[in-house]
């Protein structure tokens, strides 16, 4: 089993609509709206791991922002670019690549081998111009390439 937990609702509904998810779930994926911020996605991390085995996979999806380095729509590897957790939106770019859950993320999950991150830049520190429609697509347009990462790891 896959279990993705992504923090808002259009977010979510990018996998409903590619997988045609009944209640968020099939017999292969599940996935978890965990609300904003690191302590939100830790307690969200912290119950699918009550239910996960060695064998599942987690998986933190969402959108970040990030300087003008990256392309909006790239997607972003965890494993591959260092993520910076703030508490807040981030409106310049003291940092590269930001987001609001990763660090949540990465404390909830310490230990267990099979957690991923992937961010899709949304915005260059300019969150107020990323609506709920531009979330879902440009998470839906990276999904394919998310799952052949999450199975090849």
């Amino acid at each position: 089993m896959i279990y993705i937990i992504v923090a808002l609702k259009a977010e979510a509904q990018a996998f409903v609509d590619k997988y045609k998810l009944k209640n968020y779930k099939n017999d292969s994926i599940e996935v978890v709206i965990s609300g904003m911020g690191a302590s939100a996605i830790a307690i969200a991390a912290k119950e699918v791991l009550k239910k996960i085995t060695k064998d599942d996979a987690i998986v933190n999806v969402g959108i970040c922002g990030a300087s003008k380095k990256f392309q909006i729509g790239e997607l972003i590897d965890a494993r591959e670019h260092k993520i910076v957790c703030i508490d807040y939106e981030a409106t310049d770019a003291t940092y590269e690549i930001v987001d609001m859950e990763s660090g949540g993320f990465i404390e909830a999950t310490k230990g267990f081998e099979n957690s991923f991150i992937f961010k899709v830049v949304s915005d260059h520190f300019e969150p107020k111009s990323v609506t709920k429609d531009m979330a879902k697509k440009l998470i839906f347009d990276q999904i394919d390439e998310i799952m052949k990462r999450v199975l090849n790891a």
